[in-house]
């Protein structure tokens, strides 16, 4: 793979990028605070997708701190609880393969990804314990589990430097779920997202501007008896190229969620929640071995929080194709 196969590469890796770190924070609103769709993982070229048919991997680390005020009060594994501090280190890996480049004149592209992750939970108070009975004690909760597989499909298509793509994540509900405990990172639920991305990828400029909105429906947790309500997402990048190996940019996000928390286990209501996010991302692209790579690393920091945590986030990803059908011609 020569010069043609490394002008390809920011193409290929802004596109994965969008479906790197699909998985969950241990945030914020609904059941646990988590959400499926990951928050600041659309970014540049949200809309851009893989040029070749082929396999692609993408590897993120993803790291999340997090805080809400004392009084403040979630409800977390059955438990009522305040004062709640949560810090996640978590691994996700994603393949994507692109079986074709020509449906409906667009390109489909077919994820699933796994979520290896380590919250840590810590509480002021739990206020009421998952059977009911009155607890008034500080507690630390930590562990080292596998999430909820999720499966992801993308279709888009690309005219001039316009890029729009329609994508579907599904939660897997499958994963180590912890029955009343405090740190987890899978749902215990189905969930399902649907986003449309748009980008403007200019290579001869050098810009890229993409935006991403979406939808999560949530299911209940047979277990907690906890309907999660639906949730809107919006995000927003820039990014300049400064070289051929080089690129950085800002982004942020909006989130909103919709429609209220129901059934037994949502004892605090409706429990809507909110948050704005921003912060800065930058790229560079590599050669390993013979295959074109991506690094990229995300830093955003939340405001505004309505029944969330209040934090800041850090995204540490690599991609790189593991086979890709080159075009006639194209060197070996």
């Amino acid at each position: 793979m020569g010069r043609r196969v490394r002008g390809l590469s920011t193409l290929i890796f802004s596109a994965i990028g969008a479906v790197s770190a699909l998985g969950v924070a241990p945030a914020h609103a609904s059941e646990g605070g988590a959400s499926l769709y990951l928050l600041g993982s659309g970014g540049p070229g949200a809309a851009v997708m893989p040029p070749l048919e082929g396999v692609y991997l993408d590897n993120t680390i993803y790291i999340y701190d997090g805080s809400a005020g004392g009084g403040k009060q979630f409800v977390i594994g059955g438990n009522v609880v305040a004062g709640l501090d949560a810090t996640i280190v978590a691994d996700f890996a994603t393949a994507l393969w692109v079986p074709t480049t020509d449906l409906a004149g667009g390109t489909l592209a077919l994820g699933v990804a796994l979520p290896l992750g380590a919250p840590i939970v810590d509480v002021n108070a739990v206020i009421t314990g998952p059977r009911g009975g009155q607890i008034a004690v500080s507690r630390h909760d930590s562990t080292l589990t596998l999430g909820d597989p999720i499966a992801t499909a993308m279709l888009g298509w690309k005219t001039g430097n316009v890029h729009i793509q329609a994508s579907t994540m599904v939660n897997i509900p499958v994963g180590h779920y912890r029955e009343d405990q405090l740190a987890n990172i899978a749902f215990h639920r189905w969930a399902g997202d649907a986003s449309l991305a748009v980008s403007w990828h200019d290579p001869k400029a050098g810009w890229d501007v993409s935006g991403k909105l979406g939808v999560t429906f949530n299911g209940k947790n047979d277990y907690t008896d906890y309907n999660t309500g639906n949730e809107f997402h919006l995000e927003a990048a820039a990014e300049k190229t400064f070289s051929p190996t080089f690129s950085a940019g800002i982004q942020g996000y909006y989130f909103k969620q919709i429609s209220g928390d129901s059934g037994a286990g949502a004892r605090l209501g409706a429990f809507k929640g909110e948050v704005i996010g921003l912060g800065v991302t930058a790229a560079t692209n590599v050669v390993l071995g013979k295959a074109p790579a991506t690094f990229r690393i995300r830093v955003l920091k939340e405001f505004e929080a309505t029944n969330r945590l209040e934090g800041a986030s850090v995204f540490a990803s690599l991609t790189l194709p593991l086979s890709m059908k080159m075009p006639a011609g194209a060197p070996p």
